[in-house]
């Protein structure tokens, strides 16, 4: 296990470095002049320049990501263009708040649909099957500015239940969560029904009804437990898109996360701010495929790491 967990470590060396460059590049591909944009529109050609110079954008593209990623090893991200403030200091003040809206997804969403999906492989072919499935369905289809701005108008505007917008207390992180895990609902809620039936078309599954198991134990000691393997993979992959998928949701009820300083970076052309986020969530989703890795020896123990 310690072997294994080390060359791993050692396996995302050379792909942060990979996903660094694509970084890098992708951010100067977004149009306009981040230089002309602090200086503002009616600024002399020299006081641009001197911004140029001053963050090094006049440089060739390939001296501009040296000396990035020099400053990156020794844990220094920049400075924001648009405040003058560390992009680390940046970063961590909003973190905080991306993080409470991702728990919250987190608390409900995966259960709910793990709970969906195997219900609906158990009474496969019934009513309730096909209800779960439509459910399934119809979180995976609904786009997910639509249901946030459909929660605003019917529980904020018109019943006055919940606020639009915050996180201040546990009303304000319902229809934000809602927003967020429902898709995360959808997909794990088919993923598990796929599964689960695939699971109890197993010998063992069958060997342990024909020695006369409780249709319970089968179930949930047998098939259910082997079927967690292919549903952590992809329960991990939505996790991971969480922190990403933060952008949308924290724009449309007006959350000051990460996801939020996303968006007003790139429309600010703040490119040491769009690069420290982009990173970090690059390194999460990294991170979290490991952990996901590391819990199919835990989930089944038949499993050996070399």
């Amino acid at each position: 296990m310690n072997r294994y967990f080390i060359r791993r470590i050692l396996e995302t060396i050379p792909l942060m470095l990979v996903i660094s460059i694509f970084v890098f590049m992708f951010i100067h591909l977004i149009p306009g002049d981040p230089a002309r944009t602090i200086a503002g529109l009616d600024a002399e050609e020299s006081e641009v320049q001197a911004i140029r110079e001053e963050y090094d954008l006049d440089k060739p593209l390939v001296i501009q990501y040296v000396k990035y990623m020099g400053k990156l090893f020794h844990g220094n991200m920049g400075q924001s263009m648009k405040s003058g403030t560390p992009v680390t200091e940046l970063i961590l003040t909003r973190m905080k708040t991306t993080l409470k809206l991702v728990f919250a997804g987190i608390l409900w969403a995966p259960a709910l649909g793990i709970f969906i999906g195997v219900i609906s492989a158990i009474k496969r072919g019934k009513a309730l099957d096909h209800a779960c499935m439509f459910l399934a369905i119809s979180g995976l289809s609904a786009p997910g500015f639509w249901l946030g701005l459909m929660g605003i108008q019917i529980f904020s505007v018109q019943l006055g239940w919940l606020p639009s917008g915050g996180l201040d207390s546990w009303k304000g992180m319902v229809l934000p969560s809602f927003t967020m895990g429902c898709s995360i609902m959808a997909v794990l809620a088919r993923y598990s029904r796929s599964s689960m039936l695939e699971t109890l078309r197993e010998d063992y599954v069958r060997t342990a009804r024909a020695k006369g198991q409780k249709e319970s134990l089968v179930m949930f000691l047998h098939a259910f437990r082997n079927s967690l393997i292919q549903v952590v993979t992809i329960l991990g992959l939505q996790i991971g898109g969480l922190l990403s998928g933060s952008v949308l949701t924290e724009t449309v009820f007006s959350i000051p996360g990460m996801g939020r300083l996303l968006v007003d970076s790139i429309a600010f052309r703040d490119y040491p701010v769009i690069q420290g986020l982009l990173m970090l969530f690059a390194v999460q989703y990294v991170f979290i495929n490991l952990v996901v890795d590391l819990l199919y020896g835990v989930i089944n123990p038949k499993i050996r790491y070399d």
